[in-house]
């Protein structure tokens, strides 16, 4: 049996998938009950230890101890939460050791690409702190790090790929979002005037600083 699930969905961790149907499980549970009402221990701890051996959940086996009753299905879960990006099983199909029945991608911190132009590649490193601002969430700052910088360039724009982690602790950050990136480099001191205290000439930028005697003067 196959949950009403599909490629793309959204579950949490512990979410039922499938219900599996193992006739060899089932048989050797029905033995293991036999044994044990014998009252034969050692006979009992032996069929028990088989029902693991047969790659039985212990948590199964539990229940088939407790209960005195054989379970024909197990249910397998999603054992973390988030997007479904494969899912490879049908209602009634038969499934082979080994055979991946899911394939589920966690949400819980997501990759931002970003554009960078080539000249700035040399001050980025892994582990630089970034900050990202998303059209969605207006007046949120995302705070991540540089995860890689890849090593292709774009031929047109000759930029490079900067590849950012971020936290989605609360799934607010979607796939095909834009954002705006802010990086942070190395600190460093540099002088700030207002743009129309600029003054080009054509040929020169000038701007008229104060001296100690009030006079202005004119300072490229």
């Amino acid at each position: 049996r196959v949950y009403a699930r599909a490629p793309g969905d959204v579950i949490a961790a512990g979410a039922p998938l499938v219900d599996v149907l193992n006739p060899e499980w089932l048989g050797a549970q029905q033995e293991y009950l036999a044994v044990k009402a014998t009252g034969d221990a050692a006979l009992t701890q032996a069929a028990k230890q088989r029902l693991v051996l047969l790659g039985m959940p212990h948590a199964m086996v539990a229940q088939v101890e407790k209960s005195g009753q054989s379970m024909a299905l197990q249910t397998i879960t999603a054992p973390t939460g988030g997007l479904i990006a494969e899912l490879m099983v049908r209602a009634g199909m038969m499934v082979a050791p080994g055979m991946t029945l899911a394939r589920i991608n966690g949400l819980g911190t997501v990759w931002l690409e970003a554009a960078l132009p080539e000249a700035q590649a040399a001050s980025i490193q892994p582990g630089q702190a970034v900050q990202a601002r998303f059209p969605s969430l207006p007046g949120q700052v995302v705070n991540g790090r540089v995860a890689a910088v890849l090593p292709a360039a774009n031929k047109d724009s000759r930029t490079l790929r900067v590849r950012i982690e971020l936290p989605n602790t609360q799934g607010r950050l979607k796939a095909g979002l834009f954002a705006q990136v802010s990086m942070q480099g190395a600190p460093r001191e540099a002088l700030v005037l207002p743009a129309e205290a600029v003054i080009r000439t054509g040929k020169r930028a000038l701007v008229y600083v104060v001296g100690g005697t009030g006079q202005y003067r004119p300072v490229e």
